[in-house]
């Protein structure tokens, strides 16, 4: 029997089948050891055949088999992410598999468990250790052996082992994340609206159904009831969410109804946890995967149903190789599996609402919150009247207002500013110098705390400055406002708060989100303040009031889906208040209350957003109705780079040359954001109608690449920076 194999080697050279022969218990799906070379290497089998294409005299044979990891889905969907996204097949089959297992770094965790073998067992009478260990293993009739020991001294034990009162059996841990989620799960009837939404889905021929439904109108709901419902007839499910601070709410939703069936998985597990709950899912221990974008790769088998919540986040495009996106990768394994994939959300991305407007994708509208409370009382602060006042607070008038009351009835805000840090940044107010990262080209921000300057690129940390580095001059300022500073102020003017602060400096360490987000629900807080991970998806029903305290911030980026991200930020956010009985508010603060976006916003109205979003792309060719695509050049010696890009530029411009017609765009460029890590970055930017042009662009861009210098392609990339 030969075995087809992939050898885990991420490079074109060797991105091909490579034939061994198979040795007992080699199956499809199974990673092995082959030789390569001089070496031996990991490797995937791809397909079992009778006889080699070169003849079984001149095969090398398989080495060993490490395990069955890889489901035929798997094999088969790798294959077309790789051909999709032009990368080497190694690289799609890593997506399946925890990093640390794939190196070798973690595995399965066993105890040894003492089991009570019911033999006569003569103790002394002064043996009162043993005594009470035999009694203790009567009544448990099983323990783990060092527990035991613990328990009753390790002499004690080893006396009752070699007199036969147990046996020794090894037994599996699981490292089971977030053990206290859950708890019991509320029964709850579908409305007319949901029912009505579950049957339209279940009878709709389509694969990709969207739900856009405002925030507070029973989503969830439906999601868990298609879940419900794939499981009964034997099927799994895969749940994804964008943020993994959305995890834990909703992790303990499916537990609560699920209980163990529910596996999470996402990159805030350590090693153990990640490699335990993908052994569950592979095994069927477990047959619901939720977790951020990676979990669309779970080791699921027949499934039944796929959600993909607020699907609009950019967070679902990857931005490291392959960079896919999510969305397009679930409906692959939708059509698979002949199962529906559904896509939810309040602000639904301007290319999803198009093509279920235009009837590509099934579309449910529900336009009311499920407890047909009003939608929270929309409070527009106009800044520039507060600076008018001398108020050079972060706070409105109005903001300082609303805080009073809610807190005075008892109830809980969140205010939301999409900024951490104390200050976005330095600057000299004698040379005018903006303090940057020596590794990135990007301004340093400024970390009260812990009294330093961080890069929120790179991550770098450096001593905060005590004079300038350009011309020595000690007056240094300090400019724009992080979630640091608004805790700070809060703090001065309402003293007696209970407040929480969410960012990624709050939730690095272990379960981060989920403490924090715990804290607030069982009302250890008053005031949660936070950026974007606090703008979607939690359900908190003391929340009454929420502050939005710089609605303009991504507003003006010269980015052609500013508007888009401003109005996707501002309503779901706005949508964590008033979900309960009482009556939300939202103060949103805005330098520019006329904006058209926040207009829409302030009234909640998608329809009218959406139409003169979609006019706007359609006059000016920009997506959907055209592709952005960029290629980027990267390298640590600016030289290198440079060198590379001609090439990949002059290449690219004869298909420009040989298609004028279909380019709206096209020329080379340093990017935005020149450096990051050391690495410059140039680019190749296009505007294209035509996708037919895309594998001739990948393939010419991509033959370029050096040891030395990165070339790589984005479609429409999240982050034009």
């Amino acid at each position: 029997m030969t075995a087809e194999v992939i050898v885990d080697i991420a490079h074109s050279e060797v991105d091909k089948i490579f034939e061994y022969r198979a040795i007992e218990g080699v199956e499809e799906g199974s990673r092995v050891r082959v030789p390569f070379g001089k070496m031996t290497v990991d490797g995937y089998v791809m397909r079992l055949k009778e006889k080699s294409d070169f003849g079984d005299g001149r095969l090398k044979s398989v080495t060993s088999v490490i395990d069955r990891a890889l489901t035929r889905e798997c094999l088969e969907l790798a294959k077309k992410i790789a051909a999709r996204y032009h990368c080497p097949m190694a690289l799609t089959l890593r997506l399946f598999l925890p990093a640390e297992m794939r190196r070798g770094a973690v595995r399965e965790l066993f105890k040894n468990v003492a089991v009570y073998s019911g033999a006569p067992v003569a103790v002394r009478a002064n043996a009162k250790a043993q005594a009470a260990a035999l009694e203790f293993l009567r009544e448990q009739k099983r323990c783990g052996y060092t527990e035991l020991c613990e328990k009753f001294g390790a002499a004690a034990v080893r006396a009752l082992a070699e007199k036969g009162a147990f046996t020794v059996e090894k037994e599996r841990v699981s490292r089971t994340p977030m053990r206290d989620a859950g708890g019991e799960a509320a029964a709850r009837t579908l409305t007319q609206a949901q029912r009505g939404a579950v049957e339209r889905i279940k009878s709709s021929a389509k694969t990709v159904q969207l739900i856009h439904g405002v925030t507070g109108s029973g989503k969830t709901e439906i999601y868990l009831t298609l879940i419900a419902e794939a499981l009964k007839e034997g099927k799994t499910a895969v749940f994804l969410v964008p943020e993994i601070s959305l995890t834990p709410q909703m992790f303990s939703q499916l537990r609560a109804r699920f209980g163990s069936a529910a596996a999470i998985m996402h990159s805030g597990l350590s090693a153990g946890e990640k490699f335990d709950e993908w052994h569950r899912l592979r095994t069927g221990e477990a047959r619901i995967a939720i977790g951020a974008r990676s979990a669309v790769f779970a080791p699921v088998e027949n499934v039944g149903v796929i959600v993909i919540d607020e699907e609009h986040d950019g967070s679902y495009a990857s931005e490291t190789n392959p960079r896919y996106d999510t969305r397009e990768i679930a409906k692959m394994r939708a059509e698979y599996n002949g199962c529906k994939l559904i896509l939810g959300s309040a602000t639904p991305s301007v290319e999803t609402y198009l093509k279920a407007t235009e009837g590509e994708y099934g579309l449910i509208e529900l336009p009311e919150r499920i407890n047909k409370n009003p939608l929270p009382e929309m409070i527009v602060a106009d800044m520039r009247r507060e600076v008018r006042r001398g108020n050079n607070s972060p706070f409105s008038a109005a903001l300082r207002e609303e805080l009073e009351n809610c807190l005075e009835s008892g109830n809980q805000a969140i205010l939301f500013l999409n900024r951490r840090g104390f200050a976005q940044s330095v600057v000299c107010r004698e040379c005018g110098k903006v303090i940057k990262c020596e590794r990135c080209d990007v301004s340093l921000t400024y970390h009260s705390e812990e009294n330093c300057l961080k890069c929120h690129m790179c991550g770098a940390t450096y001593k905060m400055l005590s004079a300038c580095p350009e011309c020595g001059g000690v007056h240094l300022s300090y400019t724009g406002t992080g979630t640091q500073k608004v805790v700070g102020e809060l703090k001065k003017l309402l003293p007696s708060a209970r407040i929480l602060r969410m960012d990624v400096d709050t939730t690095s360490g272990k379960e981060g989100h989920y403490k924090i987000l715990k804290k607030f629900a069982d009302h250890e807080a008053d005031i949660l303040v936070g950026t974007q991970m606090i703008a979607k998806g939690h359900d908190f029903p003391s929340v009454t009031l929420v502050g939005i305290l710089d609605a303009d911030m991504s507003l003006h980026f010269s980015d052609y889906r500013s508007g888009e991200r401003t109005f996707q930020l501002v309503t779901p956010v706005s949508g964590r208040s008033g979900r309960a009985k009482e009556k939300g508010k939202v103060v949103l603060q805005t330098y520019d209350p006329e904006n058209y976006i926040l207009r829409f916003a302030m009234h909640y109205d998608y329809a009218a957003f959406f139409k003169h979003e979609v006019s706007l792309r359609k006059a000016t060719a920009f997506p959907p109705f055209a592709k952005i695509v960029r290629v980027m050049v990267t390298g640590e010696e600016e030289s290198k780079a440079l060198e590379v890009l001609k090439p990949v530029y002059f290449s690219l411009k004869e298909v420009y040359d040989a298609h004028p017609q279909d380019f709206l765009f096209f020329n080379k460029m340093k990017s935005p954001v020149k450096k990051i890590q050391d690495k410059f970055r140039y680019q190749v930017l296009m505007r294209i109608r035509n996708e037919r042009l895309l594998p001739e662009i990948y393939e010419r861009a991509l033959r370029e690449k050096t040891r030395d210098v990165l070339v790589y392609v984005e479609e429409n990339p999240a982050n034009l920076s």
